[in-house]
């Protein structure tokens, strides 16, 4: 039981790291990012090239995967999803613009860094071992700790900065914002622009575990709608709730139905269809959106 609960957390602290990118994009301009996925996979393997590749340190591999993501994100949100809002009045245009995206940033990872697995070595050596209840490497308990660490950088980001409560200000009423003065363009660029990062952060730390390739994208962009569905799209705390949420569940159902194969993931899926038939707005959403 210990080790389903410690594997849980490892895998929410990930997942919720993941969904907050999403989530705090949703909220800011009402866009579901499903290029998301393909951020998560071009910050894994600039890490990758920078760590294994130049020979730098993995936190200098993680700087220039923040740095990347978020210059991508500020691009994308003023060249390509500002216009595109400002002149189209369906929403289908942005979800359009999303999907295209997706599928560039593929072909840009196909051809920068080509189709193979790519990973860096282990940042600690060694295995955490008590009284083989709970057994867990040690590099995994380090990645685990800085999600946390990230998530909670973020939550304090949110809460008592500048920035954070402009954004913050435009999620819950973004005409309100605007008549006190709030700066919509240039938050909805930091807002995108740290959504990003935050994608780019996490395939940097998840390189060093699972590694990376070009077809983890899609699957990845699956987890985190998963997740803001389950907490409630556009609510921070929901995101992070999904995330946990769903890492116990497969926490749980990898260990229990190992034996199964992929049942695990069909089970999880049906659990959720079943899960919004009762409450579509997910946990933490408001009724009315």
């Amino acid at each position: 039981m210990e080790q389903i609960l410690v594997n849980g957390l490892y895998l929410g602290a990930q997942y919720a790291l993941i969904a907050l990118g999403l989530t705090l994009i949703f909220s800011l301009m009402n866009v579901l990012n499903f290029a998301h996925g393909q951020m998560y996979v071009f910050g894994g393997f600039v890490t990758y090239t920078v760590v294994s590749q130049l020979g730098l340190p993995f936190v200098a591999g993680l700087a220039a995967s923040a740095m990347s993501l978020a210059l991508i994100g500020a691009i994308i949100e003023k060249y390509l999803f500002r216009p595109v809002i400002k002149k189209s009045t369906r929403e289908e245009s942005t979800m359009l613009l999303a999907a295209g995206i997706a599928f560039f940033l593929d072909a840009v990872i196909l051809l920068l860094f080509g189709e193979k697995q790519r990973g860096v070595p282990k940042i600690v050596d060694g295995v955490f071992n008590w009284d083989f209840r709970i057994i867990m490497p040690y590099d995994r308990i380090v990645i685990g700790c800085l999600a946390i660490a990230m998530i909670i950088a973020f939550i304090v980001f949110m809460q008592y900065s500048k920035s954070g409560r402009a954004m913050r200000a435009l999620a819950q009423d973004r005409v309100a914002a605007q008549l006190m003065g709030v700066e919509v363009d240039r938050y909805s660029m930091i807002g995108f622009a740290v959504g990003a990062m935050l994608a780019g952060l996490v395939g940097g730390l998840l390189v060093t575990i699972t590694g990376v390739n070009l077809g983890m994208g899609g699957p990845t962009s699956i987890k985190a709608f998963m997740m803001i569905m389950i907490g409630g799209a556009g609510v921070i705390s929901g995101a992070i709730a999904g995330g946990f949420i769903l890492g116990m569940m497969e926490s749980v159902g990898l260990t229990l139905l190992s034996s199964y194969g992929d049942i695990t993931y069909l089970l999880i899926f049906i659990s959720l269809m079943v899960f919004l038939a009762i409450r579509p707005q997910g946990l933490m959403g408001k009724p009315w959106g």
